[in-house]
């Protein structure tokens, strides 16, 4: 099940990357990432309501707080992949992401880091 997830989720990053880039060319970048990270606040919000309502307040709770630092990243991964996809294509741009990916995720691995 894990291997058809992530497979999805390869094909997702895609799909949501060409179509952040299309809305970037409409509008500006950061409207674009702030729209992007608005629905999907709303989506997880809807999640959050139908799926089980943990508390929010737990996020305090966390040892190591630079692991709340997901939603910045997150910004910022939107922001790279909008601008390599609209300056080296689609099919470009996901190899070299894929490439980074794999090569950071091992290092994180190998390194024991962040607590892997």
């Amino acid at each position: 099940m894990g291997f058809i997830i992530a497979l999805v989720s390869g094909a997702l990053m895609s799909i949501q990357g060409v179509f952040n880039t299309d809305v970037t060319k409409a509008t500006s970048m950061w409207v674009a990432n702030c729209w992007v990270q608005i629905t999907a606040f709303l989506v997880c919000l809807v999640a959050w309501f139908f799926t089980g309502r943990e508390s929010f307040g737990k996020l305090f709770a966390i040892e190591n707080k630079y692991v709340l630092l997901g939603g910045v990243i997150g910004a910022f991964i939107t922001y790279t992949v909008i601008r390599s996809i609209s300056s080296l294509g689609p099919a470009k741009a996901a190899l070299l992401i894929v490439i980074a990916q794999l090569a950071v995720s091992y290092l994180i691995e190998l390194f024991g880091l962040f607590g892997m």
